[in-house]
């Protein structure tokens, strides 16, 4: 299913990235939507680029910390470039722009690889070209952003570009991830009353750029302040669904995932992979590293069981702590035969582990770790997410009781 899903995303985004390129190159040859200001082209290229730079830390923790995200504050100049330039040199702005994040940012973060940005980089060239195409056939190009028309044509751009921007992206979300959705698909409210926001500060860039060039340096603060606050918005989101020892999502974080792929679950049944299977983990013998080590040290033990067992499993499977000394894994997508391998792996990993610690008194180490699993799978266990919990945690007492450090199904 994997395979097919991917080959629909690479034909999907190869068939944009194509008519990008031809739209771009057929309106360069014939002079579209009128001759080209390089003014405006250049100032809105240092402006977009100045703007990133400024904000180059802000953009990479947002993309490290959520590699998908709905908010691009660079539509500011890429709205201001629809209602200035012609389409195909707003597609070129989008190009340069895109680019530069790539190189400054989203490389260095290792969030977006380099075939989701060309893919974006081809929707946006998209978007940008159909809204400036439709201020260049409607007459509207040039119109004084000061008068009725005037703001008239910034809506109607602002509108047609969000809504390109919009299905481009859903349709790359949902064929990349199969994501259903509407918040996966594009973004909650509040992303795009972002991006409004976003679009606001791009017509009065566009209008002090057309009447008072100057005065677009009175829109560069506020943008800075919005994507700080962005920042703070998704640290603040982080930080409820974190455990604080360990750095995997707590209880209710990892609950909301598994109702999440519950739902999926549910919409595939029926077909190959459609199931997911849980791991109920349970560290053998910790109050004993307590006991003998103290807390402090047992919190470390802790926060290395989470790496082990992170380390163990597929890239898309997540990892939670449900408290004390017990871990829980969501695995999407997983056949019966995998389940077990991938629980075995995780046991001997966290057996495999060595850990020293520094005190104010020596140095610790603690190893000869082990862990007892319970292992459950959707369907098989019940048609609820409750069903597989509780059947993942008899199959761990069952672990337990048979001697520990051992998988149960």
């Amino acid at each position: 299913m994997w395979a097919g899903a991917k080959a629909r995303w690479i034909t999907y985004a190869l068939g944009c990235e194509l008519i990008a390129v031809v739209a771009t190159g057929a309106a360069l040859v014939t002079g579209f939507g009128g001759p080209v200001r390089p003014v405006w082209f250049a100032v809105l290229v240092a402006l977009g680029v100045a703007q990133a730079e400024m904000s180059r830390r802000i953009e990479r923790l947002r993309r490290w910390m959520s590699g998908q995200t709905h908010i691009n504050v660079t539509s500011v100049w890429y709205l201001a470039g629809v209602v200035l330039l012609p389409p195909a040199w707003v597609a070129l702005l989008a190009v340069v722009l895109y680019t530069h994040l790539w190189v400054r940012v989203w490389r260095q973060v290792r969030t977006r690889p380099a075939h989701r940005f060309v893919a974006s980089t081809a929707w946006a060239m998209l978007s940008c070209f159909a809204a400036s195409s439709v201020l260049a056939v409607s007459g509207l190009h040039g119109t004084p952003l000061q008068t009725a028309r005037g703001l008239f044509a910034l809506c109607l751009a602002a509108a047609v570009f969000e809504l390109v921007n919009i299905g481009l992206v859903a349709a790359g979300i949902y064929l990349y991830t199969s994501q259903r959705s509407a918040a996966d698909l594009i973004g909650t409210w509040e992303d795009n009353a972002f991006e409004l926001a976003t679009l606001c500060l791009g017509g009065l860039a566009a209008l002090a750029l057309a009447e008072q060039p100057v005065l677009v340096l009175f829109v560069v603060a506020p943008l800075l302040l919005l994507h700080r606050y962005l920042l703070l918005k998704q640290q603040l989101q982080v930080a409820a669904v974190t455990d604080e020892k360990t750095g995997l999502l707590n209880t209710a974080g990892w609950h909301d995932s598994a109702v999440r792929e519950h739902t999926r679950a549910q919409r595939r049944a029926g077909t190959p992979g459609g199931g997911f299977a849980v791991l109920m983990i349970d560290l053998d013998h910790f109050k004993r590293i307590n006991d003998t080590y103290g807390h402090l040290t047992g919190d470390d033990v802790l926060a290395a069981v989470a790496v082990a067992i992170s380390g163990s499993v597929r890239q898309g499977d997540t990892v939670g702590r449900f408290g004390g000394e017990e871990f829980v894994v969501l695995l999407p997508g997983v056949g019966r035969a995998d389940v077990l391998g991938i629980a075995e792996r995780v046991r001997v990993a966290v057996g495999e582990l060595n850990v020293v610690i520094s005190t104010g008194s020596g140095t610790v180490r603690v190893s000869g770790l082990s862990v007892s699993i319970g292992v459950a799978r959707h369907p098989d266990t019940g048609p609820t997410l409750d069903d597989v919990l509780r059947a993942a945690d008899a199959a761990l007492y069952r672990a337990k009781e048979a001697g520990r450090n051992r998988v149960a199904v």
